[in-house]
């Protein structure tokens, strides 16, 4: 093998990081959790930890029209697009912030999981972390809640389906928040397998055990809710004991991760323990799946995780593990 060979086979295992400046535009009222500080105290971190240095940059996109399309009703995609117009401080579906450049950035946001799922699935990266904001586990076909407008890491999958054929999709969501707009949007589609961890009860007061699925995709949703204080023992137990024996028969092609650090202790809106060396042997247990079932692609997307010193320690734990993996 050519020494060119060998350099371009090295990149193309690289990790992929996006970033998207486009989502600092959004701005919620002062002293809201979900604010652009998230992303600049997150960015800033891996640079000073030479994370930035480790990872492959992936082409940005916005997301279109037909790309929202995906998972969400056109009339709801126009409510957002009017509720901004006359400058609502409120989402009229539910308890979503707004202002101007909202939709921007949440488009940028989704835009950015499609460009992940786009940078493994061509070969560029083996796996990829997109950072953004707004978040999207919560926005539903035809709602926004929480601090969500677009469902990114749904639309990412869907945006797989279409462009790349893919056929077989686990979600992983460990967020400390049940994901349920993404189980609403996959409940019954049983080429996605939605697997969750996550506080109960707490915000949205969904993701009970029997919460499994509808007709054919009966089985292909998986809830491990716990109790406030829950921590290393109770979710990673879950990841070992119920996601990897489910996958030995629905066998992913793919596996995406919402990956929301405010499932990290200390974090202002959950109550949760874990801290970031389980956030690491999480992210192993996934890349495991993916190395068995996918040829090693994996796409994470960044949902929640306020606390400013915590969630970049967190996510800096989760990419170096994505790095190491790839």
């Amino acid at each position: 093998m050519q020494s060119g060979d060998t350099e371009r086979k090295a990149e193309t295992v690289r990790t992929a990081f996006v970033f998207d400046r486009a989502c600092l535009l959004h701005q919620p009222p002062p002293d809201h959790p979900e604010s652009p500080e998230r992303l600049r105290a997150l960015h800033a971190h891996l640079e000073r930890e030479g994370l930035l240095a480790r990872t492959a940059p992936a082409e940005l996109r916005e997301a279109t029209d037909d790309d929202l399309h995906l998972c969400h009703t056109r009339a709801y995609i126009n409510v957002v697009q009017k509720d901004i117009a006359r400058r609502a401080a409120m989402l009229s579906t539910g308890d979503t912030h707004l202002s101007p450049h909202a939709d921007s950035s949440a488009r940028r946001a989704a835009g950015a999981a499609m460009a992940a799922v786009d940078a493994v699935l061509s070969g560029r990266a083996r796996n990829a972390f997109a950072a953004v904001r707004p978040p999207g586990h919560h926005a539903t076909l035809n709602r926004g809640m929480g601090f969500c407008l677009y469902n990114n890491v749904a639309i990412a999958a869907r945006h797989a389906r279409r462009a790349w054929g893919v056929d077989r999709i686990l979600i992983v969501d460990w967020d400390v928040h049940h994901g349920n707009g993404t189980q609403d949007i996959f409940y019954d589609d049983p080429s996605v397998f939605f697997f969750s961890t996550h506080q109960a009860p707490w915000y949205p007061g969904t993701g009970w055990p029997d919460e499994t699925g509808h007709g054919p995709a009966k089985g292909t949703t998986m809830n491990c809710p716990f109790p406030a204080g829950a921590g290393r023992r109770e979710i990673l137990g879950a990841f070992r004991r119920r996601l990897v024996p489910a996958m030995e028969w629905f066998r992913p092609a793919l596996v995406l991760v919402s990956a929301g650090f405010d499932s990290r202790e200390g974090d202002p809106l959950g109550l949760f323990r874990l801290r970031d060396g389980d956030f690491a042997e999480l992210t192993q247990i996934v890349l495991e799946i993916a190395d068995r079932w996918a040829g090693g692609r994996l796409v994470s997307v960044l949902e929640g995780g306020y606390s400013l010193t915590g969630m970049p320690r967190a996510a800096a734990a989760h990419l170096e593990a994505l790095a190491a993996g790839g």
